[in-house]
Protein backbone atom coordinates (compact mmCIF):
# COMPACT_ATOMS: atom_id res chain seq x y z
CA UNK A 1 0.00 0.00 0.00
CA UNK A 2 2.68 2.35 0.92
CA UNK A 3 4.19 2.16 -2.72
CA UNK A 4 0.83 2.47 -4.35
CA UNK A 5 0.89 6.12 -2.42
CA UNK A 6 3.58 7.40 -3.99
CA UNK A 7 1.47 7.28 -7.50
CA UNK A 8 -1.25 8.92 -8.84
CA UNK A 9 -4.62 7.29 -8.48
CA UNK A 10 -6.40 8.48 -11.86
CA UNK A 11 -4.73 7.18 -14.31
CA UNK A 12 -2.46 9.66 -15.40
CA UNK A 13 1.19 8.24 -16.53
CA UNK A 14 4.67 10.04 -16.82
CA UNK A 15 6.47 10.74 -20.25
CA UNK A 16 7.95 7.20 -20.51
CA UNK A 17 4.39 5.32 -20.31
CA UNK A 18 4.94 4.53 -16.48
CA UNK A 19 2.53 5.48 -13.61
CA UNK A 20 3.27 8.81 -12.40
CA UNK A 21 5.29 9.23 -9.50
CA UNK A 22 3.77 12.26 -6.94
CA UNK A 23 6.86 12.48 -5.60
CA UNK A 24 8.94 13.54 -9.08
CA UNK A 25 5.80 14.66 -11.49
CA UNK A 26 3.06 17.10 -12.14
CA UNK A 27 1.61 19.38 -9.34
CA UNK A 28 3.14 23.15 -9.01
CA UNK A 29 6.45 21.96 -10.40
CA UNK A 30 5.45 20.77 -13.66
CA UNK A 31 2.77 23.85 -13.79
CA UNK A 32 5.12 27.32 -14.17
CA UNK A 33 6.12 25.47 -17.68
CA UNK A 34 2.47 25.35 -18.88
CA UNK A 35 1.63 28.12 -17.79
CA UNK A 36 4.69 30.04 -19.02
CA UNK A 37 3.78 28.30 -22.27
CA UNK A 38 -0.13 29.87 -22.27
CA UNK A 39 1.28 33.25 -21.31
CA UNK A 40 3.76 33.80 -24.56
CA UNK A 41 1.39 31.75 -26.73
CA UNK A 42 -1.59 33.77 -25.62
CA UNK A 43 0.81 37.41 -26.12
CA UNK A 44 1.20 36.07 -29.42
CA UNK A 45 -2.90 35.38 -30.04
CA UNK A 46 -3.90 38.57 -28.89
CA UNK A 47 -0.68 40.29 -30.30
CA UNK A 48 -2.09 39.80 -33.57
CA UNK A 49 -5.76 39.91 -33.22
CA UNK A 50 -6.82 42.51 -30.36
CA UNK A 51 -5.74 45.49 -33.55
CA UNK A 52 -7.23 43.17 -36.30
CA UNK A 53 -10.40 45.08 -37.07
CA UNK A 54 -8.24 48.02 -37.78
CA UNK A 55 -6.14 46.24 -40.09
CA UNK A 56 -9.29 44.91 -42.24
CA UNK A 57 -10.57 48.46 -42.36
CA UNK A 58 -7.21 50.39 -42.94
CA UNK A 59 -4.86 48.09 -45.06
CA UNK A 60 -7.51 45.60 -46.95
CA UNK A 61 -9.66 48.65 -47.32
CA UNK A 62 -13.11 47.27 -46.09
CA UNK A 63 -16.11 48.73 -44.32
CA UNK A 64 -16.77 49.11 -40.88
CA UNK A 65 -19.26 46.59 -41.31
CA UNK A 66 -17.32 44.29 -43.25
CA UNK A 67 -14.20 44.39 -41.06
CA UNK A 68 -16.45 43.80 -37.52
CA UNK A 69 -17.66 40.86 -39.50
CA UNK A 70 -14.70 39.53 -41.07
CA UNK A 71 -13.28 39.93 -37.47
CA UNK A 72 -15.90 38.30 -35.75
CA UNK A 73 -15.99 35.58 -38.17
CA UNK A 74 -12.12 34.81 -37.79
CA UNK A 75 -12.44 35.37 -33.81
CA UNK A 76 -15.74 32.43 -34.04
CA UNK A 77 -13.72 30.04 -36.12
CA UNK A 78 -10.43 29.86 -33.48
CA UNK A 79 -13.32 28.95 -31.24
CA UNK A 80 -14.84 26.38 -33.19
CA UNK A 81 -11.42 24.14 -33.76
CA UNK A 82 -10.65 23.59 -30.43
CA UNK A 83 -13.44 20.79 -31.24
CA UNK A 84 -10.77 19.08 -33.46
CA UNK A 85 -8.05 19.18 -31.36
CA UNK A 86 -9.73 18.04 -28.40
CA UNK A 87 -11.36 14.70 -30.40
CA UNK A 88 -7.53 13.83 -31.52
CA UNK A 89 -6.39 14.48 -27.50
CA UNK A 90 -9.50 12.21 -26.10
CA UNK A 91 -9.11 9.90 -28.98
CA UNK A 92 -5.58 9.35 -30.12
CA UNK A 93 -2.85 11.87 -29.58
CA UNK A 94 -2.99 12.68 -25.80
CA UNK A 95 -2.86 16.48 -24.54
CA UNK A 96 0.94 16.24 -24.85
CA UNK A 97 1.21 15.26 -28.83
CA UNK A 98 -1.77 17.17 -30.03
CA UNK A 99 -0.14 20.55 -28.18
CA UNK A 100 2.80 19.40 -30.05
CA UNK A 101 1.47 19.00 -33.13
CA UNK A 102 -0.85 22.09 -33.74
CA UNK A 103 1.89 24.70 -32.09
CA UNK A 104 3.82 23.96 -35.21
CA UNK A 105 0.88 25.04 -37.54
CA UNK A 106 0.68 27.97 -35.06
CA UNK A 107 3.99 28.88 -36.05
CA UNK A 108 3.40 28.50 -39.78
CA UNK A 109 0.38 30.35 -39.63
CA UNK A 110 2.33 33.19 -37.98
CA UNK A 111 5.22 33.50 -40.01
CA UNK A 112 2.75 33.29 -43.48
CA UNK A 113 0.94 36.88 -41.60
CA UNK A 114 4.08 38.38 -40.82
CA UNK A 115 5.19 38.04 -44.02
CA UNK A 116 1.96 38.78 -45.54
CA UNK A 117 2.49 42.53 -43.69
CA UNK A 118 6.04 42.72 -44.40
CA UNK A 119 7.24 41.29 -47.88
CA UNK A 120 6.76 43.42 -50.96
CA UNK A 121 4.45 41.77 -53.12
CA UNK A 122 2.97 40.21 -50.38
CA UNK A 123 1.84 42.95 -48.42
CA UNK A 124 -1.05 45.94 -49.55
CA UNK A 125 0.40 48.91 -51.55
CA UNK A 126 -0.66 51.75 -49.42
CA UNK A 127 -0.82 54.79 -51.21
CA UNK A 128 -0.63 56.90 -47.17
CA UNK A 129 -0.44 54.97 -43.95
CA UNK A 130 -4.38 54.37 -43.56
CA UNK A 131 -5.38 54.13 -47.72
CA UNK A 132 -4.34 50.77 -48.98
CA UNK A 133 -5.72 49.30 -52.14
CA UNK A 134 -4.72 45.14 -51.24
CA UNK A 135 -5.23 42.79 -54.75
CA UNK A 136 -6.91 39.46 -54.23
CA UNK A 137 -4.38 37.75 -54.10
CA UNK A 138 -2.65 40.09 -51.02
CA UNK A 139 -5.88 39.20 -48.96
CA UNK A 140 -6.38 35.50 -49.73
CA UNK A 141 -2.53 35.20 -48.17
CA UNK A 142 -3.69 36.91 -44.89
CA UNK A 143 -7.02 35.18 -44.77
CA UNK A 144 -5.21 31.76 -45.46
CA UNK A 145 -2.51 32.79 -42.87
CA UNK A 146 -5.49 33.84 -39.86
CA UNK A 147 -7.26 30.59 -40.75
CA UNK A 148 -4.12 28.57 -40.42
CA UNK A 149 -3.34 30.23 -36.65
CA UNK A 150 -6.97 29.80 -36.12
CA UNK A 151 -6.65 25.93 -36.57
CA UNK A 152 -3.21 25.83 -34.47
CA UNK A 153 -4.85 27.87 -31.63
CA UNK A 154 -7.94 25.54 -31.86
CA UNK A 155 -5.90 22.60 -32.02
CA UNK A 156 -3.96 23.25 -28.45
CA UNK A 157 -6.34 25.62 -26.90
CA UNK A 158 -8.68 23.19 -25.12
CA UNK A 159 -5.64 21.12 -24.44
CA UNK A 160 -3.42 23.76 -22.29
CA UNK A 161 -6.31 24.33 -19.60
CA UNK A 162 -7.03 20.91 -19.12
CA UNK A 163 -3.29 19.47 -19.05
CA UNK A 164 -2.24 21.86 -16.58
CA UNK A 165 -5.43 20.62 -14.49
CA UNK A 166 -4.03 16.92 -14.95
CA UNK A 167 -1.26 17.67 -12.97
CA UNK A 168 -3.95 17.56 -9.68
CA UNK A 169 -4.79 14.04 -9.09
CA UNK A 170 -8.38 13.98 -8.11
CA UNK A 171 -8.38 11.25 -5.94
CA UNK A 172 -5.97 13.09 -3.79
CA UNK A 173 -7.81 15.81 -1.58
CA UNK A 174 -4.18 17.73 -1.21
CA UNK A 175 -3.52 18.18 -4.51
CA UNK A 176 -7.21 18.62 -5.76
CA UNK A 177 -7.73 21.84 -3.47
CA UNK A 178 -4.76 23.53 -5.64
CA UNK A 179 -6.42 22.81 -9.12
CA UNK A 180 -9.18 25.59 -8.33
CA UNK A 181 -6.57 28.05 -7.73
CA UNK A 182 -4.25 26.70 -11.14
CA UNK A 183 -7.13 27.55 -13.13
CA UNK A 184 -7.16 31.02 -11.63
CA UNK A 185 -3.54 31.68 -12.62
CA UNK A 186 -3.36 30.04 -15.32
CA UNK A 187 -5.99 33.02 -16.45
CA UNK A 188 -4.04 35.23 -14.69
CA UNK A 189 -0.70 34.22 -17.49
CA UNK A 190 -3.36 34.39 -19.98
CA UNK A 191 -3.73 38.12 -19.35
CA UNK A 192 -0.05 39.11 -18.60
CA UNK A 193 0.30 37.83 -22.25
CA UNK A 194 -2.68 39.96 -23.12
CA UNK A 195 -1.65 42.78 -21.16
CA UNK A 196 2.09 42.96 -23.11
CA UNK A 197 -0.18 42.52 -26.46
CA UNK A 198 -2.61 45.56 -25.77
CA UNK A 199 0.06 47.67 -24.86
CA UNK A 200 3.40 47.26 -26.29
CA UNK A 201 2.31 45.33 -29.84
CA UNK A 202 -0.50 47.70 -30.65
CA UNK A 203 1.33 50.73 -30.69
CA UNK A 204 4.07 49.02 -32.67
CA UNK A 205 1.20 48.37 -35.29
CA UNK A 206 0.23 51.74 -35.46
CA UNK A 207 3.63 53.77 -34.94
CA UNK A 208 6.09 51.43 -36.60
CA UNK A 209 5.04 48.83 -38.96
CA UNK A 210 2.20 45.75 -38.96
CA UNK A 211 5.34 43.68 -40.05
CA UNK A 212 7.30 43.96 -36.81
CA UNK A 213 3.49 43.90 -34.94
CA UNK A 214 2.68 40.48 -36.67
CA UNK A 215 6.56 39.67 -36.61
CA UNK A 216 6.80 39.84 -32.77
CA UNK A 217 4.06 37.70 -31.81
CA UNK A 218 5.19 35.41 -34.34
CA UNK A 219 8.48 34.84 -32.06
CA UNK A 220 6.60 34.69 -28.88
CA UNK A 221 4.68 32.09 -30.05
CA UNK A 222 8.15 30.26 -30.92
CA UNK A 223 9.22 30.94 -26.97
CA UNK A 224 5.60 29.60 -26.20
CA UNK A 225 6.60 26.17 -27.54
CA UNK A 226 10.23 26.35 -26.45
CA UNK A 227 8.75 26.49 -22.71
CA UNK A 228 6.22 23.40 -22.62
CA UNK A 229 9.09 21.18 -24.45
CA UNK A 230 11.01 22.22 -21.21
CA UNK A 231 8.77 20.38 -19.00
CA UNK A 232 8.12 17.04 -20.62
CA UNK A 233 9.82 15.17 -17.62
CA UNK A 234 7.86 16.44 -15.46
CA UNK A 235 4.38 16.06 -16.70
CA UNK A 236 1.50 13.89 -15.98
CA UNK A 237 -0.36 12.13 -19.19
CA UNK A 238 -3.78 11.49 -19.13
CA UNK A 239 -4.01 8.46 -21.50
CA UNK A 240 -6.65 8.62 -24.53
CA UNK A 241 -9.45 6.35 -23.90
CA UNK A 242 -10.38 5.94 -27.51
CA UNK A 243 -13.00 8.04 -29.26
CA UNK A 244 -15.94 9.67 -26.71
CA UNK A 245 -17.89 10.35 -29.88
CA UNK A 246 -18.26 6.90 -30.81
CA UNK A 247 -19.03 5.99 -26.92
CA UNK A 248 -22.11 8.29 -27.04
CA UNK A 249 -23.29 6.74 -30.18
CA UNK A 250 -23.07 3.99 -28.72
CA UNK A 251 -25.31 5.22 -25.88
CA UNK A 252 -27.61 6.73 -28.23
CA UNK A 253 -27.97 3.64 -30.55
CA UNK A 254 -28.47 1.17 -27.71
CA UNK A 255 -31.18 3.52 -26.13
CA UNK A 256 -33.11 3.79 -28.83
CA UNK A 257 -33.10 -0.29 -29.68
CA UNK A 258 -34.35 -1.03 -25.81
CA UNK A 259 -36.70 1.68 -26.33
CA UNK A 260 -39.77 -1.03 -25.17
CA UNK A 261 -37.35 -2.28 -22.37
CA UNK A 262 -38.55 -1.36 -18.50
CA UNK A 263 -35.84 0.22 -16.62
CA UNK A 264 -35.47 -1.66 -13.32
CA UNK A 265 -36.49 0.25 -10.19
CA UNK A 266 -33.08 -1.04 -8.40
CA UNK A 267 -30.43 0.60 -10.06
CA UNK A 268 -27.83 -1.58 -8.80
CA UNK A 269 -28.84 -3.59 -11.67
CA UNK A 270 -28.17 -1.80 -14.42
CA UNK A 271 -24.53 -3.15 -16.28
CA UNK A 272 -21.39 -2.59 -14.85
CA UNK A 273 -17.95 -4.02 -14.62
CA UNK A 274 -17.88 -5.78 -11.46
CA UNK A 275 -14.74 -4.57 -10.36
CA UNK A 276 -13.68 -0.79 -8.86
CA UNK A 277 -12.05 0.26 -12.55
CA UNK A 278 -13.81 0.80 -15.48
CA UNK A 279 -14.14 -0.27 -18.78
CA UNK A 280 -13.03 2.50 -20.35
CA UNK A 281 -9.30 3.31 -20.48
CA UNK A 282 -7.89 6.43 -18.70
CA UNK A 283 -10.98 6.93 -16.45
CA UNK A 284 -13.24 6.15 -13.18
CA UNK A 285 -16.56 4.90 -12.97
CA UNK A 286 -19.50 7.37 -12.37
CA UNK A 287 -22.29 6.85 -10.25
CA UNK A 288 -25.75 6.41 -11.34
CA UNK A 289 -27.90 9.77 -11.43
CA UNK A 290 -31.94 9.43 -12.05
CA UNK A 291 -32.33 11.96 -14.78
CA UNK A 292 -32.43 11.32 -18.27
CA UNK A 293 -33.76 8.23 -17.00
CA UNK A 294 -34.27 7.11 -20.61
CA UNK A 295 -30.91 6.35 -21.47
CA UNK A 296 -30.29 4.10 -18.68
CA UNK A 297 -32.20 1.71 -20.99
CA UNK A 298 -29.33 0.95 -22.60
CA UNK A 299 -27.26 -0.43 -19.22
CA UNK A 300 -30.61 -2.83 -19.10
CA UNK A 301 -28.69 -6.32 -19.62
CA UNK A 302 -31.39 -8.75 -21.47
CA UNK A 303 -32.17 -12.83 -22.51
CA UNK A 304 -30.78 -11.56 -26.13
CA UNK A 305 -27.52 -9.96 -24.79
CA UNK A 306 -26.84 -12.89 -22.26
CA UNK A 307 -27.09 -15.25 -25.20
CA UNK A 308 -25.14 -13.40 -27.73
CA UNK A 309 -22.72 -12.15 -25.93
CA UNK A 310 -21.81 -8.33 -25.10
CA UNK A 311 -22.13 -5.50 -27.94
CA UNK A 312 -21.13 -2.50 -27.36
CA UNK A 313 -24.19 -1.15 -29.55
CA UNK A 314 -26.79 -2.94 -27.85
CA UNK A 315 -25.37 -3.03 -24.35
CA UNK A 316 -23.35 -0.11 -22.67
CA UNK A 317 -22.35 0.39 -18.64
CA UNK A 318 -23.76 2.40 -16.33
CA UNK A 319 -19.89 4.75 -16.75
CA UNK A 320 -20.89 4.79 -20.78
CA UNK A 321 -24.25 6.22 -20.08
CA UNK A 322 -23.10 9.03 -17.60
CA UNK A 323 -21.01 10.04 -19.62
CA UNK A 324 -23.64 10.80 -22.03
CA UNK A 325 -25.50 12.34 -19.70
CA UNK A 326 -23.12 14.76 -17.88
CA UNK A 327 -22.55 15.94 -21.87
CA UNK A 328 -25.93 16.63 -21.98
CA UNK A 329 -26.34 18.19 -18.51
CA UNK A 330 -23.73 21.16 -19.82
CA UNK A 331 -25.46 21.80 -23.06
CA UNK A 332 -27.60 24.58 -21.13
CA UNK A 333 -24.90 25.77 -19.20
CA UNK A 334 -22.59 25.76 -22.48
CA UNK A 335 -25.76 28.02 -24.32
CA UNK A 336 -26.60 30.25 -21.43
CA UNK A 337 -22.65 31.40 -21.91
CA UNK A 338 -23.44 32.51 -25.66
CA UNK A 339 -24.62 36.40 -24.73
CA UNK A 340 -22.05 37.06 -22.54
CA UNK A 341 -19.73 35.81 -25.70
CA UNK A 342 -20.98 38.04 -27.50
CA UNK A 343 -20.41 40.89 -25.23
CA UNK A 344 -16.75 39.78 -24.51
CA UNK A 345 -16.58 40.45 -28.44
CA UNK A 346 -17.26 43.67 -28.20
CA UNK A 347 -14.21 44.88 -27.30
CA UNK A 348 -12.48 43.65 -30.45
CA UNK A 349 -14.87 44.97 -33.12
CA UNK A 350 -17.05 47.81 -31.96
CA UNK A 351 -15.47 49.26 -28.68
CA UNK A 352 -12.39 49.85 -31.18
CA UNK A 353 -14.57 51.44 -33.41
CA UNK A 354 -16.04 53.67 -31.04
CA UNK A 355 -12.84 54.68 -29.54
CA UNK A 356 -11.38 55.57 -32.78
CA UNK A 357 -14.30 58.40 -32.65
CA UNK A 358 -12.21 59.84 -29.46
CA UNK A 359 -10.17 62.01 -28.25
CA UNK A 360 -7.12 59.50 -28.31
CA UNK A 361 -4.33 62.16 -26.65
CA UNK A 362 -3.02 60.86 -23.36
CA UNK A 363 -3.68 63.92 -21.12
CA UNK A 364 -3.30 66.21 -23.77
CA UNK A 365 -0.72 65.60 -25.08
CA UNK A 366 0.88 64.87 -28.67
CA UNK A 367 1.17 61.09 -27.33
CA UNK A 368 -1.69 59.16 -29.16
CA UNK A 369 -3.00 55.96 -27.70
CA UNK A 370 -4.13 53.09 -29.99
CA UNK A 371 -7.90 52.91 -29.56
CA UNK A 372 -7.16 48.84 -29.19
CA UNK A 373 -5.02 49.63 -25.96
CA UNK A 374 -7.82 50.27 -24.46
CA UNK A 375 -8.42 46.77 -24.12
CA UNK A 376 -5.32 46.56 -21.44
CA UNK A 377 -7.73 48.14 -19.19
CA UNK A 378 -9.80 44.73 -19.30
CA UNK A 379 -6.65 42.59 -18.67
CA UNK A 380 -5.68 44.93 -15.47
CA UNK A 381 -9.28 44.41 -14.03
CA UNK A 382 -8.28 40.70 -14.47
CA UNK A 383 -5.06 40.54 -13.32
CA UNK A 384 -6.51 43.25 -10.56
CA UNK A 385 -9.37 40.47 -9.36
CA UNK A 386 -7.68 37.11 -10.07
CA UNK A 387 -5.42 37.83 -6.79
CA UNK A 388 -8.39 39.26 -5.09
CA UNK A 389 -10.84 36.55 -5.83
CA UNK A 390 -8.02 34.01 -4.72
CA UNK A 391 -6.81 35.08 -1.60
CA UNK A 392 -9.94 37.52 -0.23
CA UNK A 393 -13.58 36.42 -1.80
CA UNK A 394 -12.44 32.24 -1.54
CA UNK A 395 -11.55 32.33 1.82
CA UNK A 396 -14.25 35.26 2.76
CA UNK A 397 -17.15 33.03 1.20
CA UNK A 398 -15.66 30.14 2.68
CA UNK A 399 -16.61 30.69 5.95
CA UNK A 400 -20.75 31.13 4.91
CA UNK A 401 -21.34 28.87 2.60
CA UNK A 402 -18.77 25.74 3.89
CA UNK A 403 -17.80 25.27 0.02
CA UNK A 404 -14.16 24.41 -0.18
CA UNK A 405 -13.55 27.16 -3.52
CA UNK A 406 -15.99 29.31 -1.82
CA UNK A 407 -18.41 29.52 -4.27
CA UNK A 408 -19.44 27.08 -6.39
CA UNK A 409 -18.73 27.42 -9.76
CA UNK A 410 -22.04 27.94 -11.21
CA UNK A 411 -22.79 30.28 -8.63
CA UNK A 412 -19.33 32.68 -9.82
CA UNK A 413 -20.38 31.92 -13.56
CA UNK A 414 -23.62 33.32 -12.54
CA UNK A 415 -21.95 36.92 -10.87
CA UNK A 416 -19.98 37.22 -13.85
CA UNK A 417 -23.02 36.84 -16.09
CA UNK A 418 -24.79 40.04 -13.60
CA UNK A 419 -21.74 42.09 -14.16
CA UNK A 420 -21.74 42.23 -17.45
CA UNK A 421 -24.86 43.77 -18.02
CA UNK A 422 -23.62 46.83 -16.73
CA UNK A 423 -20.63 46.46 -18.84
CA UNK A 424 -23.22 47.32 -21.45
CA UNK A 425 -25.03 49.53 -20.12
CA UNK A 426 -21.78 51.59 -19.92
CA UNK A 427 -20.92 51.61 -23.51
CA UNK A 428 -24.47 52.36 -24.37
CA UNK A 429 -24.59 55.37 -22.13
CA UNK A 430 -21.27 56.77 -23.52
CA UNK A 431 -21.91 56.25 -26.69
CA UNK A 432 -25.38 58.45 -26.07
CA UNK A 433 -23.12 60.76 -24.41
CA UNK A 434 -20.23 61.07 -27.55
CA UNK A 435 -23.70 61.40 -29.75
CA UNK A 436 -24.85 64.39 -27.96
CA UNK A 437 -21.74 66.30 -28.19
CA UNK A 438 -21.54 65.57 -32.10
CA UNK A 439 -25.36 66.96 -32.72
CA UNK A 440 -24.65 69.87 -30.44
CA UNK A 441 -21.15 71.08 -32.16
CA UNK A 442 -21.86 69.44 -35.29
CA UNK A 443 -18.79 67.03 -35.49
CA UNK A 444 -20.43 64.77 -37.76
CA UNK A 445 -17.24 64.49 -40.36
CA UNK A 446 -14.93 65.20 -37.42
CA UNK A 447 -12.52 61.75 -37.01
CA UNK A 448 -11.37 62.37 -33.24
CA UNK A 449 -14.17 64.85 -31.08
CA UNK A 450 -13.37 66.48 -27.30
CA UNK A 451 -14.15 63.74 -25.43
CA UNK A 452 -11.06 61.32 -24.35
CA UNK A 453 -11.26 58.12 -24.99
CA UNK A 454 -10.38 56.94 -21.49
CA UNK A 455 -13.72 56.98 -20.89
CA UNK A 456 -14.17 53.98 -22.32
CA UNK A 457 -12.27 52.58 -19.61
CA UNK A 458 -15.71 51.48 -17.16
CA UNK A 459 -16.88 48.82 -20.07
CA UNK A 460 -13.45 47.37 -20.34
CA UNK A 461 -12.99 47.39 -16.30
CA UNK A 462 -16.38 45.61 -16.16
CA UNK A 463 -15.96 42.94 -18.76
CA UNK A 464 -13.03 42.38 -17.04
CA UNK A 465 -14.29 42.06 -13.89
CA UNK A 466 -17.36 39.54 -15.28
CA UNK A 467 -14.57 37.44 -17.05
CA UNK A 468 -12.34 36.67 -13.32
CA UNK A 469 -16.12 35.13 -12.32
CA UNK A 470 -17.49 33.50 -16.05
CA UNK A 471 -14.65 32.20 -17.86
CA UNK A 472 -12.79 31.29 -15.09
CA UNK A 473 -15.91 29.49 -13.35
CA UNK A 474 -16.52 28.22 -16.83
CA UNK A 475 -13.30 26.99 -17.37
CA UNK A 476 -13.30 24.90 -14.01
CA UNK A 477 -16.72 23.43 -14.40
CA UNK A 478 -16.16 21.81 -17.61
CA UNK A 479 -13.28 20.24 -16.67
CA UNK A 480 -14.64 19.15 -13.15
CA UNK A 481 -18.05 17.84 -14.52
CA UNK A 482 -16.37 16.26 -17.90
CA UNK A 483 -16.12 12.33 -17.91
CA UNK A 484 -12.11 11.67 -17.23
CA UNK A 485 -11.74 10.44 -20.79
CA UNK A 486 -13.38 14.00 -22.12
CA UNK A 487 -12.08 16.65 -20.37
CA UNK A 488 -10.04 17.97 -23.49
CA UNK A 489 -13.64 17.75 -25.29
CA UNK A 490 -15.42 19.73 -22.81
CA UNK A 491 -12.92 22.03 -22.44
CA UNK A 492 -13.43 23.11 -26.33
CA UNK A 493 -17.33 22.90 -25.50
CA UNK A 494 -16.69 25.19 -23.10
CA UNK A 495 -14.57 27.49 -25.58
CA UNK A 496 -17.13 27.70 -28.15
CA UNK A 497 -19.09 29.59 -26.49
CA UNK A 498 -16.63 32.08 -27.41
CA UNK A 499 -17.30 30.96 -31.05
CA UNK A 500 -20.92 30.81 -30.82
CA UNK A 501 -20.83 34.65 -29.06
CA UNK A 502 -19.04 35.89 -31.79
CA UNK A 503 -20.85 34.66 -34.61
CA UNK A 504 -24.30 35.45 -32.59
CA UNK A 505 -22.37 39.09 -32.86
CA UNK A 506 -21.72 38.98 -36.14
CA UNK A 507 -25.00 37.93 -37.31
CA UNK A 508 -26.48 40.74 -35.22
CA UNK A 509 -24.80 42.74 -36.79
CA UNK A 510 -25.72 41.82 -40.24
CA UNK A 511 -29.58 41.42 -39.13
CA UNK A 512 -29.39 44.96 -37.86
CA UNK A 513 -27.49 46.50 -40.77
CA UNK A 514 -30.01 44.73 -43.36
CA UNK A 515 -33.21 46.15 -41.21
CA UNK A 516 -31.44 49.73 -40.56
CA UNK A 517 -29.62 50.46 -43.51
CA UNK A 518 -32.81 50.34 -45.93
CA UNK A 519 -33.77 52.86 -48.15
CA UNK A 520 -30.46 54.59 -48.20
CA UNK A 521 -30.28 54.70 -44.53
CA UNK A 522 -27.30 54.61 -42.83
CA UNK A 523 -28.67 52.44 -40.37
CA UNK A 524 -26.86 51.92 -36.45
CA UNK A 525 -23.54 50.80 -37.52
CA UNK A 526 -21.94 52.94 -40.74
CA UNK A 527 -18.57 53.97 -41.81
CA UNK A 528 -18.55 56.98 -40.03
CA UNK A 529 -20.29 55.98 -36.34
CA UNK A 530 -20.86 59.81 -35.82
CA UNK A 531 -24.01 59.24 -38.06
CA UNK A 532 -24.98 56.06 -36.55
CA UNK A 533 -26.46 54.51 -33.66
CA UNK A 534 -24.34 51.88 -32.16
CA UNK A 535 -25.69 52.64 -28.63
CA UNK A 536 -28.64 51.14 -29.89
CA UNK A 537 -26.57 48.17 -30.65
CA UNK A 538 -24.96 47.83 -27.12
CA UNK A 539 -28.63 48.60 -25.64
CA UNK A 540 -29.77 45.04 -27.42
CA UNK A 541 -27.41 43.37 -25.99
CA UNK A 542 -27.87 44.35 -22.45
CA UNK A 543 -31.46 43.86 -22.74
CA UNK A 544 -29.91 40.23 -24.38
CA UNK A 545 -27.66 39.70 -21.18
CA UNK A 546 -30.37 40.25 -18.64
CA UNK A 547 -32.69 37.37 -20.43
CA UNK A 548 -29.91 35.45 -20.68
CA UNK A 549 -28.76 36.10 -16.62
CA UNK A 550 -32.54 35.17 -15.84
CA UNK A 551 -32.40 31.96 -17.78
CA UNK A 552 -29.24 31.24 -16.62
CA UNK A 553 -30.67 30.54 -12.76
CA UNK A 554 -33.06 28.31 -13.43
CA UNK A 555 -30.54 26.67 -15.34
CA UNK A 556 -28.26 26.75 -11.99
CA UNK A 557 -30.91 25.18 -9.95
CA UNK A 558 -31.58 22.05 -12.22
CA UNK A 559 -28.18 20.92 -12.89
CA UNK A 560 -27.19 17.46 -11.37
CA UNK A 561 -23.41 17.60 -10.45
CA UNK A 562 -21.42 14.14 -11.62
CA UNK A 563 -19.49 12.38 -9.10
CA UNK A 564 -16.90 9.71 -10.01
CA UNK A 565 -15.70 6.93 -7.85
CA UNK A 566 -13.44 4.13 -7.81
CA UNK A 567 -9.55 4.43 -9.28
CA UNK A 568 -7.92 3.83 -12.41
CA UNK A 569 -5.46 0.74 -12.64
CA UNK A 570 -1.66 1.42 -12.20
CA UNK A 571 -0.68 -0.94 -14.73
CA UNK A 572 -1.60 1.10 -17.62
CA UNK A 573 1.47 1.30 -19.31
CA UNK A 574 1.09 3.25 -22.43
CA UNK A 575 2.72 6.18 -24.20
CA UNK A 576 1.10 9.60 -24.04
Amino acid sequence: MEEDDIYTKDGTVDYKGNPANKKTTGTWRACPYIIGNEGCERLAYYGMSTNLVLYFKHQLNQHSATASKNNQNWGGTCYITPLIGAFLADSYLGRYWTIACFSIIYIIGMTLLAMSASVDGMKPFCYSKDNCNPTDRQSTITFLALYLIALGTGGIKPCVSSYGADQFDDTDEREKIHKSSFFNWFYFSINIGALIAASVLVWVQTNVSWGWGFGIPAIAMAIAVGFFFAGTRLYRNQIPGGSPLTRLCQVLVASIRKYNVAVPADKSLLYEKADAESNIKGSRKIDHTDDLSFFDKAAVETQTDQLKGINPWRLCTVTQVEELKAIIRLLPIWASGIIFAAVYSQMSSLFTLQGERMDTRVAHSNFHIPPASLSIFDTLSVIFWVPIYDRIIVPTTRKFTGQKNGLTQLQRMGIGLFISIFAMVAAAILEQERLKIVKKHNYYDVKEMPLTIFWQVPQYFLIGCAEVFTFIGQLEFFYEQAPDAMRSFCSALSLTTVAAGSYLSSLLVTIVTSITAKDGKLGWIPDNLNHGHIDYFFWLLAGLSVANFGVFIGIAKWYTYKTAVGTVPLNQKEAK
